[in-house]
């Protein structure tokens, strides 16, 4: 900890979505912090004078709402892998330090992609359905060796997702913003501002970028359009990364076979949108990433990076704000 005096404790505003759901396993940081735990109503009053904001409520906005209070702000901490709903462009130029729940959700989200990869191959969703009409109907299943996977998104959620599809015997390639032909996870990688050239290759179209300017709306219809009639689609980055009416047209005239979606623009999916029952696919509400014990995880991550904080050490998981994402260097 740089610049405190001993006898003055840090504040630390706890943002909770509602204050009957705190995070657990701060306590140890008790007797070295100032911890105030509010909702976004309080929150005007409660970051006043504060250090450090952990943001538990992570889809929260209300940050920037009170900017100008936050004088003696620090360093923010997102209990997410997203930070698309924190930054805003005083943030962005200011020096609060900005680091988020990297490495959280990297093996459950991919394994959320595998077992769609599956899923769709052994056509477990069509045999549910079947089940539930009480029909026996043979069918020949897909095998997944083989089969080719082009993941859009090389940080650690996609390197995650492309060791573990090459484990299950699929041929994996990356995309992303500087294209070489090795890499130590990808057999090969791409631009991914070339996708329409690209995911012809692929079986298994993933989606796994974070949002930035150069991802809003990057699956659109050329995309679509130059998939495989025999592909599938997984969305695990942002709803807003795909522009959902052409992704619609797609699986509504099958020039795709299908898609799995874990994220959409507006959540929760409103009742009465059309992707629920379109043609192949799969809906999820956004869960891929969310294991049993996640939010225990995610609380103990903060209360060590918290640690390192107070003895001045580097923190873990530090934010590009003008890329918006964690390099492989943070």
């Amino acid at each position: 900890m740089i610049g405190f005096p001993p006898d003055v404790a840090p504040v630390v505003v706890v943002l909770c979505e509602h204050l009957g759901e705190r995070p657990g396993h701060l306590d140890p940081l008790s007797c070295r912090l100032e911890l105030r735990y509010t909702d976004a109503a309080g929150l005007p009053d409660a970051i006043v004078g504060a250090h450090v904001l952990f943001l538990w409520d992570f889809f929260s906005t209300a940050v920037e709402q009170v900017w100008e209070r936050c004088t003696d702000l620090q360093w923010i901490h997102i209990a997410a892998a997203g930070i698309d709903t924190l930054l805003f462009p005083e943030l962005v130029s200011s020096d609060v330090v900005v680091t988020n729940a990297r490495g959280t959700f990297d093996r459950p989200i991919a394994e959320f992609v595998l077992a769609s990869v599956l899923a769709h191959a052994k056509l477990v969703h069509e045999s549910h359905d079947l089940q539930r009409r009480h029909q026996w109907h043979h069918r020949e299943t897909r095998g997944v060796a083989g089969a080719c996977v082009l993941v859009v998104g090389t940080g650690a959620i996609g390197r995650q997702i492309a060791r573990l599809l090459a484990a299950a015997g699929l041929r994996v390639r990356g995309a992303g913003r500087s294209p070489r032909d090795a890499d130590p996870d990808f057999s090969k990688l791409v631009p991914s501002a070339d996708l329409p050239d690209e995911v012809g290759w692929a079986d298994y179209v993933v989606n796994a970028t974070p949002l930035t300017d150069a991802t809003r709306g990057l699956f659109d219809a050329a995309v679509f359009a130059a998939m495989k009639p025999t592909a599938h689609f997984i969305n695990v980055g942002r709803g807003a990364s795909v522009v959902e009416p052409d992704l619609l047209a797609a699986l509504t005239s099958r020039s795709i076979d299908g898609a799995s979606l874990d994220v959409f623009g507006t959540e929760p999916l409103p009742a009465d949108s059309p992707l629920w029952d379109a043609p192949g696919l799969v809906v999820s509400p956004h869960m891929s990433g969310d294991i049993v014990g996640w939010r225990d995880t995610l609380a103990r991550q903060f209360v060590d990076n918290a640690e390192r904080w107070l003895v001045g050490q580097p923190l873990v998981n530090v934010v590009d704000k003008a890329l918006g994402y964690v390099t492989a260097a943070s």
